[in-house]
């Protein structure tokens, strides 16, 4: 049995009992921790010999908030629960704000969620500079539970203490101090003998006995704060229209204003109880843990390798994935050496690495000394000569085979033995850029997103040959350039591209069959897409579309639509974007508007295909349309699970968040799907594949598991041979 967490209490001869948090690794307060809190403080209270108290959290960190790992055996009824409010207002509020001694918190590493609400509950907060204070709750699909969203607004006034809950935006020490949300700034050496002497100095009536959920100062006049919340809710409904806990965190923060703290802490509790229990948070709770565990690969990560040092890169090519791949390198302290093939091309790579970082400095996100200190980490070279001593290369040049073929020759001669051969291929077989060298064990895809150093998932693609010990390398470097990586098997696509090819192709088919473009992307940016089918299509570039349609064609011809309309543009110079007119115009800031000119080429294209427009698609609701676009990509998806290309569906749903912006709170596309069922999903496909042909024809695994029953993200018992 794993021990259990709980509190110690050691009293001082100052007369100060200490309780310290003690549920390694971040003090997370189960429910054993809070009794025990309760149960330390209760003692403090009843003993002659304390004054006063101090709490405080074991080995640098106070607590990083309520035991997430206790919330699924919550939602699933495994665990009892204690009855609504009973941390909130038993514990926390009557137990430990109510004291008839003073508590100071000493605040060091985090201070997170429920780690955050009992140091508010507390009547002084004494931090570190560098501790994290912070409300995240809301990222789970829930709000704060233990009183904050009532504490913070009193002591850091309204406006500050939504963007902390809404945007689940932490603060450090410093501003947390400036905001009066800490009373004093210390070392962490000196933090609980400060805090000791705050709680005595509390006692003896030298300092200010404040009980935060009493505070009114910081609360602006009602007529002003309901004109602040009207404002957030317009904000949170902007910025996510199908999320409702937003919302709820609002109302519950104004029922505290407006009928009085007391009422707000019995508002927060049974809004709190209700969330806990909702999609969205069990959506949310799932892409918590199945981001935490992409990095555990069978074969790989279970063989006790560790690591190897990784101190010096080297990229290929320095366009726009090579530049921002450096990018990403040089924000966590990599040297790198950039290589071009002539002057002209090396300098564009360079500046664009300098454009990247002084964008962050614009923003605030980097000081001027950090950014001459990433830059000099930087070599330009038109040489192998660098390569000499470097650990890792990887290559970001054009989608070209044979020159990619050429590339992996001359590295296996220029670079050490023990160094990793990477490749940022997007589409392309490894084992045929490896072809010609015999360093097969150590060729590794690593497919970043673009911009690579901002978007947040590293595709690791494996092949047969490829050594564990490199894979372990490679998810090093993933996580300390913070990047959540996946392990994929190695195919045409690997998982994230290849599971949403169908995305694109499906919109384009329907447009033939009489659907409008503007409709569809319309329903996918309301499902929560970042953007539809035809908008990402501009973004991309029709020249990358067109190409990539053609590995797909090559691969998987029986399921690949051949669709005119994109050819038929570009003979016009409509390439995207970056000609400023696709499928929408461009003019100014990238503002895509819808244009009429695009019907004459999408009309041309329906004659070419030789189809007649379906007057029941243009009756179909904004549901009906969800559902055509992305059933394909939850069959895709199933094709890739079921070939060993990815290890776990739950490694579907981070890919497709993080690489394509499917909507978190819907929990990533397979666990989306089981929410449907994929008996439902099975017979829909089937009835469009009777109406519209084999593009739509469920696989096999879909197939097997709709008549069985099974949910699809179950783990399949089959070896998973790609692998």
């Amino acid at each position: 049995m794993a021990a259990k967490g709980r509190t110690e209490l050691e009293v001082g001869a100052d007369g100060v009992a200490v309780i310290t948090i003690c549920n390694p690794p971040v003090n997370s307060l189960s429910i054993d921790v809070l009794y025990s809190l309760k149960e330390s403080y209760e003692e403090a209270l009843r003993r002659n010999d304390v004054k006063a108290i101090v709490v405080t959290g074991k080995g640098g960190k106070f607590s990083g908030g309520f035991d997430i790992s206790s919330f699924g055996g919550l939602q699933g009824g495994q665990t009892m629960q204690p009855k609504v409010g009973y941390i909130a207002i038993d514990i926390l509020t009557d137990t430990l704000e109510a004291a008839t001694k003073p508590s100071v918190a000493a605040i060091d590493g985090l201070a997170l969620g429920g780690g955050l609400e009992v140091a508010m509950a507390c009547h002084a907060r004494i931090a570190t500079p560098m501790a994290q204070l912070g409300l995240p709750e809301l990222q789970l699909g829930i709000i704060p539970g233990f009183g904050g969203t009532q504490r913070l607004p009193r002591l850091v006034g309204l406006t500050k203490s939504l963007e902390m809950m809404l945007l689940s935006k932490p603060i450090k020490g410093g501003e947390a101090h400036e905001l009066g949300l800490v009373d004093a700034l210390v070392s962490p050496n000196d933090l609980v003998n400060t805090a000791r002497q705050w709680a005595l100095d509390i006692y003896e009536l030298r300092r200010p006995w404040i009980k935060s959920l009493y505070k009114t100062d910081k609360l602006e006049p009602l007529g002003e704060a309901r004109e602040i919340l009207k404002f957030a809710r317009a904000q949170a409904q902007k910025q996510a229209a199908n999320l409702h806990h937003p919302l709820v965190c609002i109302d519950v923060v104004e029922e505290g204003i407006v009928a009085g703290p007391r009422a707000g802490l019995w508002k927060e509790a049974t809004a709190f109880q209700d969330l806990l229990f909702s999609d969205t948070c069990k959506s949310l709770l799932h892409v918590f843990f199945s981001q935490r565990a992409t990095s555990k690969i069978p074969g790989a990560t279970d063989l006790g390798l560790m690591p190897r040092k990784i101190s010096k890169v080297a990229i290929l090519g320095g366009g726009l994935m090579g530049s921002g791949i450096a990018t990403a390198m040089i924000l966590s302290n990599y040297p790198v050496i950039l290589k071009e093939v002539n002057e002209k091309f090396l300098n564009a790579g360079i500046d664009r690495i300098k454009a990247n970082l002084q964008s962050r400095v614009r923003k605030g996100k980097m000081t001027d000394e950090r950014y001459e200190k990433a830059m000099s980490l930087v070599t330009g070279v038109l040489d192998y000569e660098h390569f000499k001593d470097v650990d890792l290369v990887i290559e970001a040049v054009i989608e070209n085979v044979k020159l990619k073929q050429q590339i992996f020759s001359d590295l296996e001669n220029y670079c050490p033995s023990h160094c990793i051969l990477a490749t940022n291929t997007s589409t392309i077989d490894l084992n045929l850029i490896g072809e010609k060298t015999k360093s097969q064990d150590r060729i590794v895809g690593a497919h970043f997103f673009s911009p690579a150093h901002v978007m947040p998932l590293l595709e690791i693609v494996r092949t047969q040959h490829t050594s564990p010990q490199v894979v372990v390398d490679l998810l090093d470097v993933g996580k300390k350039i913070k990047k959540t990586p996946i392990v994929v098997g190695n195919c045409t696509g690997f998982a994230v591209n290849r599971m949403f090819f169908p995305y694109t192709q499906s919109a384009l088919f329907y447009v033939d069959l009489g659907m409008d473009v503007y409709k569809i992307d319309r329903a996918c940016t309301k499902f929560g897409m970042p953007m539809g089918p035809f908008r990402l299509a501009d973004l991309v570039g029709f020249g990358v579309a067109v190409a990539t349609g053609m590995q797909y064609l090559e691969n998987f011809p029986e399921r690949v639509y051949k669709s005119m309309l994109l050819p038929l543009m570009m003979e016009d110079n409509r390439a995207g974007e970056a000609t400023q007119k696709g499928f929408y115009k461009y003019e100014g800031k990238r503002k895509a508007t819808p244009d009429p000119e695009i019907m004459k080429y999408i009309e041309k294209s329906r004659k070419m295909a030789g189809v007649t427009p379906d007057p029941e698609l243009l009756k179909l609701s904004e549901k009906d349309i969800v559902e055509m676009v992305f059933f394909p990509v939850i069959n895709e998806a199933c094709r890739v699970l079921d070939e060993g290309i990815a290890v776990k569906a739950s490694d579907l749903d981070i890919a497709s968040i993080f690489g394509m912006g499917f909507p978190p709170y819907r929990g990533g596309v397979m666990h989306w799907a089981d929410s449907i069922g994929a008996k439902y999903i099975h017979g829909k496909l089937e009835e469009w594949t009777n109406r519209y042909g084999g593009f739509f024809k469920p696989c096999s695994y879909l197939a097997d598991r709709a008549a069985k029953g099974i949910p699809l993200s179950a783990l399949a018992n089959k070896v998973q041979a790609r692998l």
